[in-house]
């Protein structure tokens, strides 16, 4: 495989985790929020995050083989595996595999969740909220082209998504699944003699 094939997989595999990852973190915002309406069921948006993930997992793989691979950075497995190991961009590059690393703990807890419980499984999970980040300035750091505006422009883009799912969140505040049942609870109690 030619070093610029490799480099051009790399780049996309790269840019495409971003939008995935991005689209997974608003997915799964919103399904927390129990998002739906009578045109999009809540299953739809559980169903989407989960097939997203799944894709935006493979993509990031794709972009870690591929840049391992690389003869150009020589990186090795150790540098996919060990946080700040590389000799190249080590900081910027100790970002992508601490953010790969806490995707990766994502995956497993999320293929192990009949056993570990929801509430692990939940705690981990929140892993997202630092994984993402760190993935974004891993982005802006290690890239040859993370200048370029293109660039900037889908990352621009993607941090507007997440921020406003997050405030769409912070705001509306957790949803209460009993609320309704609880209130007529109330209700009835308050009517008794």
């Amino acid at each position: 495989m030619s070093d610029t094939l490799l480099w051009y997989t790399t780049r996309g595999a790269g840019v495409v985790s971003l939008l995935l990852l991005s689209a997974v973190v608003v997915f799964g915002v919103l399904s927390v929020r129990r998002f739906e309406t009578a045109g999009w069921p809540r299953f739809l948006t559980v169903g989407l995050h989960r097939n997203l993930s799944l894709l935006a997992v493979a993509f990031l793989l794709i972009h870690i083989v591929t840049a391992v691979v690389d003869p150009f950075t020589n990186l090795g497995w150790a540098a996919a595996a060990i946080p700040f190991s590389s000799y190249y961009r080590t900081f910027w590059l100790g970002l992508g595999t601490v953010a790969a690393e806490l995707m990766a703990a994502i995956v497993v807890t999320s293929l192990l969740r009949q056993w570990i419980g929801a509430w692990a499984w939940r705690l981990v999970h929140w892993l997202a909220y630092a994984s993402w980040p760190i993935a974004v300035v891993h982005g802006w750091g290690t890239g040859t082209d993370s200048g370029a505006t293109w660039l900037l422009a889908i990352q621009v883009l993607c941090i507007l998504a997440v921020g406003l799912a997050v405030l769409a969140r912070l705001v509306t505040g957790s949803p209460d699944p009993l609320a309704t049942d609880r209130a007529a609870f109330r209700d009835r109690v308050r009517r008794q003699p």
